[in-house]
C-alpha cells in the first residue's frame, strides 16, 4: 500500500487490515462444516442403516466428530479475532471521541450530549464483540445451504429459498419498526441522565431551598417515560424475535413434511429428508440471529452515523503546522468578531494590541460580552472574523498542545479535576516538572496554603476540587493557570471568592506576570482588581467602546458610592461602575 492511499484509510478499515481476509476465509469453512451434521444424517440413513455394516459407522463417526471440533475451534478464533477487532476499534476512535466530547461544551452542547461520541464508540465496540457479526459474516453462505437442499430435491431448495425470504421480510419490518424507536431511546436515556447530572451538581441549592424531592420527581417521570418507550422497544424486538425463531422451527417441520411425501412417493430417501430439515434449520439460523441483534446493529449503525458527522473515524486529519518558536513580545486583536450558533453576536469587531509586560483589565455590565472575549482571545470560540495574533502568528498557524503550553486561563467558573493538587497544577502531564510545579505555586503565592493541607502538593482533591474551598479551588487554578510562565495569562473574575489575603496574594501575582515580561489580561467587575494593571477596557453589547490607561479610563467610569454610615466610609471607601447600557451576553 502506498503512502498516499494508507493516509486516506478509515480507522474502521484500518482496524479490518490483516484480519478481514481470514475472517471470510474462516466464515466458509465454518459454513461448509456445518453441513457435517446433516451429511452424516444422510449416510447414516442411506449407507449404515441398509448395509448394517458397523465399520462404517465407526468411521464416519469418526470423521464427522473431527470436523465438528474443528468447526467448534474455527468459531472460537473467529470470536476472538472479531473481539480484538472491537478492541482496536475502541483504541483508534476513542481519542478523537474523547476530544469531540470535550470540544462539546465549547459549541453550547452540554451534559449527556457532550459525551455521546465516548458513549458512541462503546456502543460499536459492544457490537462488534457480541453475535451481529457472526449473523453478518454467515449470511453471504445461504447460497451453499440452499444448493445443498436443491440437490437433494428442488422442491426442498425452494422451500428454503421461500423460508429465507419470509425472515428477509421480517428483517425488514424489524428495521422499519425498531430505527425511530431506538433513536427515541437515546433521546429519553440523555434526558434522563442530564437531570441526574443536573440534581447532582445543583445538590446544595436543592438541600437548602426545599425542591430536592421535586427535583427527584422530575427525574422519575422521565425514567418513567424511558422504561414505557423501552418496554414497547422491548416487546416489539421480541415479538420479532420469537416469530422468526417459531418459523424456523415451523419450517423443519414442513420440510420433513414435504420429504416424507416425496419418500413416499419414491423421489427421495429417509436420510435427505432429515438432512433436508437440518439444512434448513441452518440456513435459516444467520437470518434468525440477524434478527436478533437487529437493534444493537441499528444503534451500531446510528452511533457510526454520528461519529461521522463529527468527523471521527473519517481519513481527514489537519496538516501538519509547522512549530513555532516561544513568544514574547505581543498580543494583537484584529476587529475580532464571535457569532453563536444560534447567531448571536457576542463580541464586535473588537481590535486593541498589547505588548509584552502589560496587562488590560476589561469592565463594564453583565453580559457584556467580556468572558466571549476572553475565551476568542484564546481559542476556545473560534473567529467569525478578524484575528488573534500573538507575536504575529494567528492562533490557527500554531498547534494546539504546543499552544497551550504558552497560554495560562482561570475561567469565571473554576474546574478542578479528580486528583491530587500537584496534578492539576501541571495540567496533568506525564512527565510533570516538580520545580515548574512549586514556581507555579508560588507565582500564585498558594506555596504556604498547600504545605499546611494534610497531604501537601500530593492531596487529592476529589472531584471536581470537592474537597477544597471556592477560595482554595480558585487559588490553586491560578498556580495552573501561571505552569510553566505562559505568555499569555487570561483570568475571568479571578478574585470572586478570595479573601482578603488571596487578594493581596492575586495582586501580587499579576505584578509577578508582568514583571517577567509576559501579557495578562483581566476580566473584572471591581475596580479594585484592576490596581495591577496598566491598561483598561470597556466592553458593551460585545464591542469595545473604550481603551486606554487605567487611571484615565476608571476616571470615567468610577463614582464614589455613598458609604452607609461614617464608620463604614472609615472601614472601606465605596466605588461604583457606571453603567454603560444593557448587554446581550457575556
Amino acid at each position: 500500500m502506498t503512502a498516499g492511499r494508507a493516509g486516506a484509510e478509515t480507522p474502521m478499515l484500518a482496524v479490518f487490515r490483516g484480519v478481514l481476509g481470514p475472517l471470510i476465509l474462516m466464515s466458509c469453512v465454518i459454513n461448509v462444516l456445518s453441513l457435517t451434521g446433516s451429511l452424516y444424517m444422510l449416510q447414516i440413513y442411506d449407507r449404515v442403516l441398509t448395509s448394517q455394516n458397523l465399520a462404517t459407522l465407526i468411521g464416519l463417526s469418526i470423521l464427522a466428530g473431527g470436523l465438528f471440533v474443528i468447526q467448534g475451534v474455527l468459531e472460537v478464533i473467529r470470536a476472538r479475532i472479531m473481539r480484538r477487532v472491537g478492541d482496536r476499534v475502541e483504541r483508534s476512535l476513542m481519542p478523537a471521541a474523547h476530544e469531540a466530547a470535550a470540544r462539546l461544551p465549547l459549541r453550547g452542547v452540554a451534559g449527556p450530549e457532550a459525551v455521546q461520541p465516548v458513549r458512541d464508540v462503546e456502543r460499536m465496540r459492544a457490537f462488534l464483540v457480541g453475535q451481529g457479526p457472526t449473523a453478518i459474516f454467515d449470511l453471504p453462505w445461504l447460497p451453499i445451504y440452499v444448493v445443498f437442499a436443491a440437490a437433494l430435491h428442488p422442491i426442498l431448495g425452494l422451500t428454503t429459498v421461500a423460508g429465507i425470504l419470509v425472515l428477509v421480510l421480517l428483517a425488514s419490518i424489524s428495521e422499519h419498526v425498531m430505527r425511530d424507536r431506538n433513536a427515541a431511546l437515546v433521546k429519553l436515556a440523555a434526558r434522563r441522565l442530564a437531570i441526574a447530572e443536573e440534581s447532582t451538581r445543583n445538590a446544595e441549592a436543592a438541600a437548602a431551598m426545599g425542591f430536592a424531592t421535586r427535583l427527584r420527581d422530575r427525574f422519575l417521570a422521565r425514567g418513567d417515560e424511558l422504561l414505557d418507550a423501552s418496554a414497547a422497544a422491548n416487546d416489539t424486538g421480541a415479538a420479532l424475535t420469537s416469530l422468526s425463531r417459531v418459523f424456523r422451527v415451523m419450517l423443519q417441520s414442513i420440510i420433513i413434511g414435504i420429504g416424507a411425501w416425496l419418500a413416499i412417493r419414491g423421489m427421495l430417501t429417509s436420510g435427505a429428508m432429515i438432512a433436508a430439515s437440518i439444512v434448513a434449520a441452518r440456513a435459516l439460523a444467520p437470518a434468525e440471529l440477524a434478527i436478533a441483534n437487529w437493534r444493537p446493529f441499528a444503534e451500531a449503525r446510528e452511533a457510526r452515523r454520528r461519529l461521522a458527522e463529527l468527523g471521527i473515524g473519517s481519513p481527514a486529519q489537519e496538516p501538519a503546522v509547522t512549530a513555532l518558536p516561544a513568544p514574547s513580545r505581543s498580543l494583537r486583536v484584529e476587529n475580532l468578531s464571535v457569532v453563536l450558533p444560534s447567531g448571536l453576536r457576542v463580541v464586535d469587531s473588537v481590535s486593541f494590541e498589547l505588548a509584552a509586560g502589560q496587562g488590560l483589565g476589561i469592565i463594564g455590565p453583565s453580559a457584556a460580552g467580556k468572558s466571549s472575549l476572553a475565551r476568542a482571545l484564546l481559542g476556545i470560540w473560534p473567529a467569525t472574523t478578524g484575528a488573534v495574533r500573538i507575536d504575529g502568528a494567528t492562533l490557527k498557524q500554531w498547534e494546539g498542545s504546543n499552544l497551550g503550553r504558552h497560554l495560562g486561563y482561570m475561567p469565571q467558573d473554576v474546574q478542578l479535576f479528580d486528583g491530587t493538587i500537584a496534578e492539576n497544577i501541571a495540567r496533568f502531564e506525564t512527565e510533570p516538572d516538580s520545580a515548574a510545579i512549586l514556581a507555579a505555586a508560588k507565582a500564585a503565592h498558594v506555596h504556604d496554603m498547600i504545605l499546611r493541607l494534610p497531604k501537601g502538593y500530593d492531596t487529592p482533591i476529589g472531584l471536581g476540587g470537592a474537597h477544597l474551598s471556592a477560595g482554595q479551588r480558585q487559588r490553586i487554578a491560578l498556580a495552573r493557570a501561571l505552569y510553566r510562565d505562559p505568555f499569555l495569562v487570561v483570568l475571568d473574575e479571578p478574585s470572586s471568592n478570595l479573601d482578603g489575603e488571596g487578594d493581596a496574594a492575586l495582586m501580587a501575582a499579576i505584578r509577578d506576570i508582568r514583571r517577567r515580561g509576559a501579557i495578562v489580561v483581566i476580566i473584572a467587575h471591581r475596580p479594585g482588581t484592576l490596581a495591577a494593571v496598566d491598561q483598561v477596557a470597556i466592553m458593551t453589547r460585545g464591542k469595545l467602546t473604550d481603551i486606554g490607561p487605567r487611571n484615565e479610563i476608571l476616571r470615567k467610569v468610577v463614582r464614589p458610592s455613598p458609604p452607609t454610615s461614617p464608620a463604614a466610609a472609615e472601614a472601606a471607601p465605596s466605588v461604583t461602575l457606571l453603567a454603560r447600557g444593557p448587554e446581550r451576553s457575556k
